[in-house]
């Protein structure tokens, strides 16, 4: 079964690494029996009266277990990975709910909401009701975006593949030039932007210039593709400063 564990505000600024650094870490620390199988972004709302450290982002690690009896060892697990990487002037927060949990169709909601408009933290843990939630440093703001976090990424139709593991392979282990169907053999769907309706064939080259960031969309890891004025296909997403 899935159980998702997020991560929100575990970073400053200056502080060398962003909340995607700290999810991909928790691999190496997760208990036994469970593995990662994903890691996915979400963008939340950016607005001037909401705090953020630099894109209001939050990371949800997918982890595949037998069952949800190792919640307990994964909350733990959590905890003590923020506790290890505390920065001093962050807001953490932490989510660990099962796919099956009660709380689901609630966090679904409320990540919704924080798409659109300002939320606090009384409504978060009120959505997260049946689930764990809690904040670990500063105001503890960090929850609003572990709780939209799991709600999104359950629901499967936001966010942006931080890591993507497939027969032992990750995400960033892809090089930067692939054929359409090695990438489709990893689980990547390829979604062509071009109003032809042009899709490339498989023994064509894709390039992704060194960023290989699949969309989350109807649950699975969708990649836009377009052509240049060249004609070869590239991604049609690019590197931010810091994500």
């Amino acid at each position: 079964m899935k159980i998702y564990v997020a991560f929100d505000d575990t970073d400053t600024i200056d502080c060398g690494r962003g909340t995607g650094k700290l999810a991909r870490w928790f691999e190496d620390v997760l208990p036994q029996n469970c593995k990662l199988s994903g890691i996915v972004r979400q963008q939340l709302l950016k607005r001037a009266d909401i705090p953020f450290t630099s894109h209001n982002s939050s990371l949800t690690c997918i982890i595949e277990a037998e069952n949800d009896g190792i919640i307990p060892a994964l909350i733990k697990a959590g905890t003590d990975h923020i506790a290890n990487h505390f920065v001093e002037g962050s807001d953490p927060g932490l989510c660990v709910c099962a796919e099956n949990s009660p709380a689901i169709k609630n966090l679904i909601a409320f990540g919704k909401r924080c798409l659109f408009e300002k939320v606090t933290q009384d409504e978060a843990y009120l959505a997260a009701n049946g689930c764990h939630l809690s904040g670990h440093g500063g105001t503890n703001d960090g929850i609003i975006g572990a709780a939209a976090g799991v709600g999104l990424t359950h629901n499967g139709m936001h966010g942006r593949c931080n890591e993507l593991k497939f027969n032992g392979m990750k995400l960033r282990d892809i090089p930067e030039k692939t054929t359409a169907e090695f990438l489709k053999s990893y689980g990547i769907e390829i979604l062509s932007l071009e109003r032809s309706g042009r899709s490339p064939v498989d023994d064509e080259i894709i390039e992704n210039g060194g960023w290989l960031r699949p969309l989350l969309f109807l649950g699975k890891p969708v990649l836009p593709v377009i052509l240049d004025d060249s004609g070869n296909w590239k991604t049609s997403m690019r590197k931010e400063d810091k994500k």
